[in-house]
């Protein structure tokens, strides 16, 4: 983010567990449910979300990432509003989807979804604008105070290298593990992460 450092801290919270995330299938427009298991690590963020006070609550529009935010609290009220935004959507993984990696490397070797060209879907430089546009869409309520987002893996690490002023692709140096919450904010003008992958 560019300009004056805003006073709010962004809290990411990805999706629980489903079973296409557990199987590392390739999960982006399907609209699969939590597991038992992600909605266990869904509602084990209640108690430790319930400390926060948050300006904004947004969430992908994926069922999987809204179940995930009702199972954590992140509800207006006590959130001031709370909304949905398409941006937040996982990255399109457009004739991959439902594919493994070790299936699509089978046919091309060393693929992965950040360094080679995904058929029919969308490219590192694509999602990265879709993370800057939620960017520039939360500051006002950042502005005000603490905001948190809810989505998906690939997209939140996408949104952390843009925070932190990084290319799109540079999201490959970080992991987000289901059901996870992440920090990120400021130490004097620099932006950083606070804290990454707390668990359930």
């Amino acid at each position: 983010m560019s300009g004056a450092v805003p006073p709010g801290r962004l809290v990411l919270l990805r999706h629980g567990e489903t079973e296409w995330s557990r199987d590392g299938r390739h999960t982006g427009r399907t609209d699969v449910p939590l597991t038992a298991e992600g909605e266990r690590q869904a509602a084990g963020q209640a108690e430790r979300l319930a400390k926060w006070s948050f300006e904004l609550v947004a969430t992908s529009p994926r069922r999987r990432a809204t179940h995930t935010a009702d199972l954590a609290g992140l509800a207006a009220p006590p959130a001031v509003e709370r909304v949905v935004w398409d941006d937040l959507a996982e990255w399109d993984y457009g004739d991959y989807e439902g594919i493994t990696t070790a299936t699509i490397r089978e046919t091309m070797p060393g693929w992965t979804v950040w360094t080679a060209p995904v058929p029919g879907g969308e490219s590192a430089e694509q999602v990265g604008a879709r993370a800057d546009a939620v960017l520039a869409r939360l500051r006002p309520a950042l502005e005000r105070g603490d905001v948190a987002l809810v989505g998906h893996g690939h997209l939140l690490r996408v949104l952390i290298a843009r925070w932190l002023g990084l290319a799109p692709r540079a999201g490959v140096h970080v992991t987000l593990a289901a059901g996870s919450v992440s920090v990120l904010g400021h130490e004097h003008e620099a932006a950083v992460i606070e804290a990454l992958n707390l668990p359930a």
